[in-house]
């Protein structure tokens, strides 16, 4: 007779589930036995909150809930930075956590906390498993509710007796495809007219459009269209970077020089935003008309109310869109022009003798293929990044927009080397962020999975640094100092190089990804750009008279 662990990991399987990440106890010691039988791999990290990373980030390369473990309490609560992770990134994931009995407990309240109420603002659903033989449908719902759009995270509680309950079989509730509504008619038609009367129009490419789904619809909207288009961060790679309509990246919210465009568009289609992001541009009294093309309809906000929306599933409402209007958009190219301009001036100073985030971002791209995908943590180099960094395929640059965590790089990068393990993988963190879960480098090593891991050194929390020093605060408190990081990768069994020299940045990253392995590289950073670049040279962006 099966017991309520058999049936809630059979209704995973079901799912097509075939990795769990985590750290189980003592309350989850049905479940680890059940998953032990089955033909799920048990990925035990060093930390909850790597596990929820990975998790996270299995739902956003894959569209499928990523799923993670762990015991009641304080592991539990270990989940909560990740939940939020999935939830403002939207991704799908499903944690799975455990509890003391309910019918009856020998340990009065020991370790207890309301866990359930705990994950509510930080999921779309949480719940607590009260029978077992209700466990296949609340399995199937919560991989639904996941995977709808807007997708999250989903909490289920198992107590550990409803887990040992036996109980006869159930049957499971096999997954079936859910389409998407289409955009209305209507709505198409009014937002067909905007384009093809627009002077100056502009497309923007946002975090809902890098859904596994959605990618080879909207290049084709943009050559079919023929009308430029700049991205957002969380929408990097979305087309080919290689195009010839790609305008750059809005890394800033205004002033940087891809505002060049976005100033002289009188429409911006946004395809795929979402507001979670910090705004890649600032709407006004005297801004553009915008249109917004998304699977649900805008939020809106004080910087963001768009005047036209087409709601529905944005790979065919694209293609309904462009149905419309290829080829009778009069002024498609009008803003192209500029390109030229704003990306040269972008990709200035890259090659210098020094180690600067430009020549980084350079270097790294030279030893990445098109599929090659880098994992950000978060810290001032994401911004260069975001900024400079070409993307030639969807999803191959995961950074964080949303939630913005510090920690997720280097969990991030390790689930993208497991589910491509033929593929160059590499995790970029900051030191401040990379000691916030440098204990996983033990788990990719086990793993034995192929990795690079890129340390951009500067023994500081530098992006609160250089804000303290740009809003003319004394200096203080943001500096620390680090292991040696060579020294510290050997320990785990990795291997590790520091970089002594500019001129060895690329060699020394082809090394790490030839040696095979784990491989940390230590890269300083001279950050005297930020002031020179994102503070000065864009002041004088703005304040400069216009060019005759």
């Amino acid at each position: 007779m099966p017991k309520g662990s058999d049936l809630l990991v059979a209704a995973l399987e079901n799912e097509g589930v075939d990795r769990i990440f985590g750290i189980p106890g003592e309350e989850n010691l049905d479940v680890v036995e059940s998953i032990r039988k089955s033909s799920i791999q048990l990925i035990l990290t060093r930390h909850e909150q790597a596990a929820a990373f990975m998790a996270a980030t299995h739902g956003r390369l894959t569209g499928k809930p990523g799923v993670c473990i762990t015991t009641l309490g304080p592991g539990a609560l270990n989940l909560t930075t990740g939940a939020a992770y999935a939830l403002l990134g939207a991704m799908p994931m499903i944690m799975i956590t455990g509890q003391k009995g309910i019918r009856s407990s020998r340990q009065a309240r020991f370790q207890i906390v309301d866990i359930v109420a705990a994950m509510k603002p930080l999921t779309k659903l949480s719940r607590q498993i009260i029978s077992a033989k209700t466990i296949p449908a609340v399995v199937r719902e919560a991989f639904r509710i996941a995977e709808e759009e807007r997708p999250g995270p989903v909490h289920l509680e198992l107590p550990e007796d409803i887990a040992a309950e036996e109980c006869d079989d159930v049957a499971l509730i096999p997954p079936h495809p859910v389409e998407l509504p289409l955009a209305s008619p209507l709505a198409l038609d009014r937002a067909a007219e905007m384009i093809i009367k627009a002077q100056r129009p502009l497309a923007m490419l946002g975090a809902a459009a890098s859904r596994p789904r959605s990618t080879s619809d909207l290049a084709q909207f943009v050559i079919r269209t023929g009308i430029p288009y700049f991205t957002t961060q969380m929408g990097k790679g979305t087309v080919p970077g290689g195009t010839e309509l790609y305008m750059g990246t809005a890394a800033l919210s205004e002033r940087d020089y891809v505002h060049e465009a976005i100033e002289q568009a009188d429409l911006i289609i946004t395809i795929g935003h979402d507001t979670i992001e910090k705004p890649p541009f600032i709407m006004g009294d005297k801004g553009p008309n915008v249109i917004h093309v998304g699977y649900q309809p805008a939020n809106v906000e004080q910087v963001y109310f768009p005047q036209t929306e087409v709601v529905g599933d944005i790979g065919a409402s694209l293609r309904l869109l462009a149905d419309r209007i290829e080829g009778k958009i009069p002024n498609a190219q009008a803003l192209l022009p500029l390109r030229e301009g704003i990306l040269s001036r972008i990709a200035t100073r890259a090659t210098e003798d020094r180690f600067t985030p430009q020549r980084l971002v350079h270097d790294v791209r030279a030893v990445m293929p098109a599929d090659g995908i880098l994992a950000l943590d978060n810290g001032m180099y994401k911004i260069w990044f975001a900024r400079n960094y070409r993307t030639r395929v969807a999803n191959t640059l995961l950074l964080d927009n949303a939630l913005a965590t510090m920690g997720a790089g280097l969990p991030s990068a390790m689930t993208a080397a497991m589910l491509y393990p033929g593929r160059r993988v590499m995790a970029i963190c900051g030191d401040g962020g990379f000691m916030m879960n440098s204990q996983e480098l033990e788990t990719a090593v086990r793993l034995k999975l192929k990795l690079v891991v890129l340390i951009i050194e500067d023994n500081a929390f530098g992006m609160i640094r250089w804000k303290q020093a740009v809003d003319q605060f004394p200096d203080f408190g943001m500096t620390f100092g680090n292991p040696d990081f060579v020294r510290y990768a050997e320990a785990y069994g990795a291997k590790g190089t520091r970089v002594g020299a500019v001129s060895e940045i690329q060699s020394t990253l082809e090394q790490a990804f030839a040696g095979g392995g784990v491989h940390l590289v230590v890269v300083p950073i001279d950050y005297s750009e930020n002031e020179r670049v994102l503070v000065e040279e864009l002041r004088h962006r703005l304040t400069a008279p216009p060019e005759a």
